[in-house]
């Protein structure tokens, strides 16, 4: 079986799908993407296709050793996308072609359904803990939350306070069953988290995502130290290469590798097996489409030290693959069913991505200070 061609779909809201043909009939999809730069990874594709055509799809290790290390720069947000998303495609095609889910592959399912949480905010604690109360007669018993943007280095008391005042009016909604976690984004100073976190401990966090910018592991190790609130981080790093550090240094209990940017569904299992030493969790990182959800879906059922998944808002249908998925997924009481089908286990409505395609120059949002001076957004 050899490569015959991929091609690339930009789908809304800001989607870019990779479908990989073989000369076999059988195809492949996943969802190479870097949020506002789906362009570039386009390009990034358009190159690495040039390898690809005329290989054996089922030489995934192989493939993927050749396109990170062969053009001796390594690493990076769009070179790895852009694997990532090829590496899903060709483990669809590999599971396609013996007729098995991609966890079968990788040892079998060790769990029966995918525990998930969905996002949830609001302008006011009132409408956040309302929000997070429609969540969890939705079925969900864990959601997450942000911390509104942007934050100064160094922020008031009033603005803490209006932070936790909304995670108090949540916790107060849905009672000390549900999970409640809390993500701040990067946009947050390794000093400002601190008291941050200090000011929300007592009212029980499932975690703290992104404390404060991942690029000095230090900084991240001295917020970790300072609380009892685990600390969850990872989805801007890239290969196993990019966990490394901040395992070995203890700076992170949850580590959120996103598989459509870490280097794909083997890598992420990688990455799953060095937190396993650690005593670390994994949490795969989320915010895309369904077929980054499929994708996360099948090492979630073959990890054991797997936490929960994330996946967007779950209020829009499209989230979970509505119109674009043959047979979309169905979260039920805050859980998705282990995959039954081969490869990825879905079937895409390819009509719909041409219908529903853009021009896949979605941008990330910017954001200033009362200044004019940039803010993390």
């Amino acid at each position: 079986m050899k490569i015959t061609d991929l091609k690339l779909y930009h789908v809304k809201p800001r989607w870019l799908f990779l479908k990989i043909e073989t000369d076999e009939g059988i195809v492949g999809w996943g969802e190479p993407i870097v949020e506002g730069r789906a362009l570039t990874v386009a390009t990034a594709i358009e190159e690495l296709k040039r390898y690809l055509i005329g290989e054996d799809p089922l030489r995934i290790e192989h493939h993927w050793q050749i396109m990170y290390r062969g053009t001796f720069y390594r690493g990076g947000p769009v070179l790895v996308s852009a694997i990532s998303g090829i590496e899903q495609a060709l483990w669809d095609i590999k599971g396609k072609f013996y007729n098995m889910p991609v966890y079968e592959m990788l040892g079998g399912r060790v769990r029966d359904k995918i525990r998930m949480y969905c996002h949830c905010g609001g302008e006011t604690p009132e409408a956040f803990a309302a929000n997070a109360k429609r969540r969890v007669e939705a079925g969900f018993n864990a959601i997450k939350t942000g911390v509104d943007a942007p934050v100064r280095h160094v922020d008031s008391l009033a603005f803490v306070e209006s932070q936790v005042n909304k995670f108090i009016a949540a916790r107060e909604a849905v009672g000390s069953g549900v999970d409640i976690a809390i993500d701040f984004h990067g946009r947050v100073s390794p000093a400002m988290a601190i008291r941050l976190a200090a000011a929300l401990e007592p009212y029980y966090p499932m975690f703290i995502e992104e404390p404060c910018l991942p690029e000095n592991v230090d900084s991240l190790l001295r917020v970790a130290q300072s609380t009892s609130i685990p600390i969850a981080t990872g989805e801007r790093l890239f290969t196993r290469w990019g966990f490394r550090e901040a395992l070995e240094k203890g700076a992170v209990a949850i580590v959120q590798p996103d598989l459509c940017h870490a280097g794909g569904i083997f890598e992420g299992r990688k990455i799953a097996a060095m937190a396993e030493t650690y005593y670390a969790s994994i949490a795969p990182h989320n915010p895309l489409g369904p077929i980054s959800l499929a994708a996360c879906l099948q090492l979630d059922a073959c990890t054991p030290n797997f936490l929960i998944q994330e996946h967007p808002s779950m209020a829009e249908k499209w989230d979970l693959g509505e119109g674009y998925l043959k047979k979309p997924f169905e979260v039920i009481d805050g859980h998705v069913a282990i995959p039954q089908g081969p490869g990825l286990g879905i079937e895409i409505n390819e009509e719909a991505l041409i219908e529903r395609g853009y021009a896949g120059d979605w941008d990330t949002p910017r954001l200033a200070y009362d200044d004019g001076s940039f803010a993390e957004w």
